[in-house]
């Protein structure tokens, strides 16, 4: 069976849900349980953090 969700690991999406401080929503709802704005926030987090990454390869 073909698995969805995608790119985001499940570790990474819940530390960007701590970090924005909306876990608490996650774990009593479920991931369908945050608001659109969140949801948002959450994946231009894991963007910033992803060039971070990046730049920080590129600095070694």
């Amino acid at each position: 069976m073909a698995r969805r969700g995608g790119i985001m690991s499940d570790q990474l999406k819940e530390e960007i849900a701590k970090e924005l401080g909306f876990y608490d929503t996650v774990q009593k709802e479920g991931w369908g349980g945050i608001r659109a704005r969140d949801a948002g926030n959450m994946v231009k987090r894991a963007i910033e953090k992803a060039e971070e990454a990046i730049a920080q390869k590129g600095h070694s």
